[in-house]
């Protein structure tokens, strides 16, 4: 009997995951078949069917499906369809022709983008949340239920307390699982938890013990991005007394469950695809609405990236999907999760910092940042002394700067404040590690990498943290005087920070190397020293030293900045936005078929029969942001928006940038019903091409009112290698593009935030 035959219609279409240990050795790997057609509540007779299909598959190369019910340790049944196994190099080579099989791909190692934010974004004022904030509006979430992928859940944590939550919603199908190590209790707010760790087991080797069993929470990670998308509401939360305020997340009424995909680190990786994927999986049936995802790893195809297939299953069940960027700006072409149907969010600031002056011996301040709760003895001047001066026998200069492990000496460190450079090693490790070697303080000094972006760090002694220029001015102190000393003053929190919001350097930039007509990051949020719930299994520097254990942290990262978002915006605009750029899953399978995509492989991720259309550009996305690579001549983007608010009419306004000519056809959009939708196209024409030359210009369509909290903006950048757009809620950025000649792609520095309308 062939295999066709065997298998119903809705199991032919299938995913397979293979994990590469050695090349000679196993693999594992993921197979992928595509979905399923059995509905969301699949009787356990149509999940054993699909179970079986896997079996016969995978047994139709390896001699025998008691073989393969020994080499799958996933298999994917309820929304993916797809299994994870162990194969050889031959046998998935062999696998990935079969007609059925979409694609076959390792089981990569990803890794984790690691109070005052809802008034920075006006949802509350001074404490108070206004009648005409969205958070009333929304009802603070109530009833949503937002899940999180990531390192776990503390659950005594106050903010998942369910005080004030009401039964849990009716339409839940999730469970709570207890784990090997101390259990885990959900309530009304935590109404979930699961972990998954089978694609981290096949990649280690020793046992591992009972927190590899559990979903709770030892890293802090999880907690703390969890608890910023919708932890409730926490009086008195600070860190050592600093940031004090009523703690909450973005939708801090609604219900929240831990998915657990990530685990220690093995050779830099902790989250592993055939856990994300089998967390997407669940994390569907079980009934979310929205999915927070800080993790991620290296760009791949679509469908030969677990973490974009499982993404595209859940906003092919309607629920909304928001990744991190990633941490590895300024970097052009860093950024990561780059599918169209994934809202990926980059790291800026917020207005807050929680300054600390360097005070040196000649009676010049600096002013840096700090989360250090040790204290220096007031108003006195101790030794100063660079790492590079302090540095062990026989280590270079350029490592002892840097205040690696076992590369300072003591002796000439001890009583001392000793200054560092940033970069390779953690920071709070560079604290460690003079702490360690005697020293009374640190100066935390930029490198040039990392310019004016500083960030405050829970430091075991006093600390604090220069920018690049404030750095030098140590240095050439230090370098200029007999007996250099310096001061460390208290940390204190200081408000309304300007310029802000700016761009954190650690967020990774565009362009999006998978395809550069879909702009990424597509949005930003506060990322830089955010406070939210943590793990009280790790201390707040997680160096296994640090024995401080407290229930609010300060983090960094596109992390801290995805799940602002699942819940950077002005989001009271949101609830008004009068015209919407509306996508579906039949656009993404039409962008699919721009990509390249066949008939046959598109229609296994439709639940319908779908034919791809005789002329399709991948620019013809209806993406909120228009991007041109390599613009020649001219080029025509064509949009639709669908009204959502009142009648009226829109009026475009095009101020366009030197160079290049910028119209809209028609100027004019009149819509007489909600939700009805009109086209529109933005023809772009070079005017002239100079190498070099740099421009920016805005588009603005206005609203009825010609007002300006409605008006609908989006900034068109543009250079001689291409057009660009960056949507900015709050305004419009002074940008310059730069051409990096070895990528060949134009690097974005987002320089100056302006206010809109301002001059270009």
């Amino acid at each position: 009997m062939g295999l066709s035959s065997m298998l119903s219609p809705s199991l032919l279409t299938l995913f397979l995951f293979a994990l590469l240990q050695t090349p000679t050795s196993a693999l594992r790997k993921a197979m992928y078949l595509g979905g399923h057609a059995h509905g969301p509540n699949p009787t356990s007779a149509e999940l054993d069917e699909v179970t079986n299909s896997h079996y016969e598959l995978l047994g139709s190369f390896v001699g025998s499906t008691g073989t393969a019910k020994e080499r799958i340790f996933y298999s994917y049944t309820k929304n993916i369809n797809g299994f994870a196994a162990i194969l050889n190099e031959e046998e998935a080579s062999q696998i990935a022709k079969h007609p059925n099989v979409v694609s076959v791909f390792l089981n990569k190692g990803r890794k984790l983008h690691t109070t005052r934010s809802w008034d920075f974004l006006r949802l509350e004022r001074n404490g108070i949340v206004p009648l005409d904030s969205l958070w009333m509006k929304a009802r603070f979430g109530e009833d949503t239920i937002i899940g999180n992928l990531d390192t776990g859940v503390w659950p005594e944590s106050k903010s998942f307390s369910d005080d004030g939550m009401g039964p849990v919603p009716a339409r839940w199908r999730g469970s709570c699982q207890r784990g090997a190590d101390v259990p885990v209790h959900c309530n009304r707010k935590l109404i979930g938890a699961k972990y998954f760790n089978k694609g981290y087991f096949a990649s280690v080797s020793e046992k591992l013990n009972a927190t590899f069993k559990t979903v709770r929470d030892h890293d802090g990670h999880g907690s703390h991005t969890l608890s910023t998308a919708a932890g409730n509401f926490v009086g008195g939360a600070s860190v050592f007394g600093h940031g004090n305020g009523t703690a909450k997340g973005g939708s801090p009424y609604a219900r929240v469950a831990a998915y657990k995909v990530c685990w220690p680190p093995i050779d830099g990786s902790e989250c592993f695809e055939a856990d994300i994927v089998a967390a997407f999986d669940a994390a569907i049936s079980d009934g979310v609405d929205v999915l927070s995802v800080s993790l991620g790893g290296g760009a791949s195809e679509f469908f030969e990236d677990g973490t974009s297939i499982g993404a595209f299953h859940a906003v092919k069940k309607g629920i909304s999907v928001v990744f991190s960027a990633g941490n590895s700006g300024p970097t052009p072409g860093s950024a990561e999760n780059l599918a169209p149907w994934m809202f990926t969010v980059g790291a800026s600031t917020l207005d807050r910092d929680f300054t600390s002056y360097a005070v040196l011996g000649n009676n010049l301040r600096l002013k840096g940042v700090s989360l250090a709760n040790a204290t220096l003895k007031p108003g006195t001047h101790y030794p100063l002394i660079s790492a590079e001066q302090a540095k062990a026998a026989n280590v270079s200069a350029s490592v002892a700067i840097l205040c690696q492990a076992g590369s300072l000496d003591p002796k000439k460190v001890k009583g001392k404040i000793l200054v560092c450079l940033r970069g390779e090693n953690a920071r709070t490790d560079k604290g460690m590690q003079a702490l360690h070697a005697g020293a009374v303080g640190l100066i935390l000094a930029n490198d040039d990498k990392s310019g004016n972006e500083i960030i405050a760090d829970p430091h075991l002694l006093p600390a604090t943290h220069l920018n690049f220029t404030d750095g030098l001015t140590v240095l050439a102190y230090i370098n200029s005087t007999k007996n250099p000393t310096a001061y460390i003053t208290p940390v204190k929190t200081e408000l309304g920070a300007e310029p802000a919001p700016f761009m954190a350097s650690f967020s990774s930039r565009g362009p999006n190397v998978i395809d550069p007509a879909i702009l990424k990051p597509d949005i930003t949020a506060p990322g830089v020293s955010i406070v939210a719930a943590y793990s009280e299994a790790v201390g707040p520097t997680e160096e296994e030293s640090d024995k401080r254990r407290i229930p609010f942290n300060t983090e960094s990262g596109t992390s801290m900045s995805c799940p602002h978002v699942s819940g950077h915006v002005r989001p009271n605009r949101a609830m008004d936005p009068g015209l919407v750029y509306d996508l579906n899953v039949e656009d993404y399978l039409n962008y699919l078929c721009a990509r390249g995509y066949n008939k046959t492989m598109i229609q296994l991720f439709s639940d319908k029969p779908f034919s791809c259309p005789k002329s399709n550009s991948v620019t013809d996305l209806n993406y909120p942001s228009i991007t041109v690579p390599e613009l020649k001549g001219s080029a025509t983007i064509r949009r639709k928006v669908k009204n959502v608010g009142m009648p009226g009419t829109y009026l475009a306004h095009v101020r366009s940038p030197a160079g290049v000519t910028v119209m809209i056809k028609p100027s004019r959009l009149t819509f007489k019903k909600i939700g009805e939708e009109l086209k529109f196209e933005v023809a772009f024409k070079t005017e002239r091409k100079v190498a070099g030359d740099q421009g920016c210009g805005i588009v603005d369509v206005y609203g009825p009112s010609v007002d300006a909290e409605k008006a609908i903006s989006f900034q068109i950048l543009w250079n001689s290698w291409g057009v660009l757009t960056f949507p900015s809620a709050w305004g419009d950025y002074n940008v310059f593009l730069h051409p990096d000649e070895k990528s060949g792609f134009v690097m974005i520095e987002l320089l100056k935030f302006r206010p809109r309308y301002g001059a270009c």
